[in-house]
């Protein structure tokens, strides 16, 4: 068994949208100070690094996070490299989707730096694109960059298709370091009561988990 960690590293920097939360850590007793053990506490948005939406996030009626089925997280996934799109939404015209074979997605897009000043040119995936997904039987969309639709939406286009379709999202992904191809995910997200998101320990494995 072979396990891909593809959670970003998150630490102080680590680029959030403009006007949230960057990530913070309060240490209230340390080994360094004398104290008899270390104890801290995070101030973040849960939109950071890998995260799993919440369809409350993008629509009144939406399920909060710890109502989401949990089924949706783990299991068959296939990451799709459509690094050649560049910093728009991903088109169905951009890759073949009849070698689609699992229902979960992750595009590859490599538009983002995880560990660089946020940059809002990354690529976004189209409604359409969606809705071609749903019809495939896919219940599970994710990438590498901050959000499925582009950095400057209002209306929020790919998001309201994923909610019409009832899609778990992951958003956030570090995909840099796996190849195209077929695996097991795992990227369960916390039980935070009333959430619109939470950040998940995203890894993809090859092999049996047995």
């Amino acid at each position: 068994m072979h396990i891909f960690d593809i959670s970003p590293l998150i630490q102080s920097g680590t680029p959030v949208f403009p006007g949230d939360q960057a990530y913070e850590r309060r240490v209230a007793l340390d080994f360094a100070r004398g104290d008899h053990l270390t104890l801290s506490s995070v101030l973040t948005t849960l939109h950071i690094g890998a995260h799993a939406d919440a369809p409350s996030h993008y629509h009144p009626q939406g399920q909060s996070i710890e109502a989401r089925d949990l089924h949706a997280y783990l299991g068959p996934c296939q990451v799709v490299d459509v690094s050649h799109v560049g910093a728009r939404r991903i088109e169905t015209s951009d890759f073949d989707l009849s070698r689609l074979t699992t229902p979960r997605v992750l595009f590859q897009t490599r538009s983002f730096r995880h560990q660089e000043p946020f940059a809002p040119a990354f690529t976004s995936l189209s409604p359409e694109l969606i809705a071609a997904l749903k019809e495939r039987g896919v219940c599970l969309v994710g990438l590498d960059t901050p959000s499925v639709d582009p950095a400057d939406s209002k209306a929020l286009e790919s998001h309201q298709a994923l909610y019409r379709g009832d899609f778990a999202v992951l958003e956030g992904l570090d995909l840099d370091a796996v190849q195209p191809g077929s695996y097991t995910l795992i990227a369960l997200p916390l039980r935070l009561q009333g959430a619109d998101a939470s950040p998940v320990r995203a890894v993809l494995v090859r092999g049996s988990l047995v």
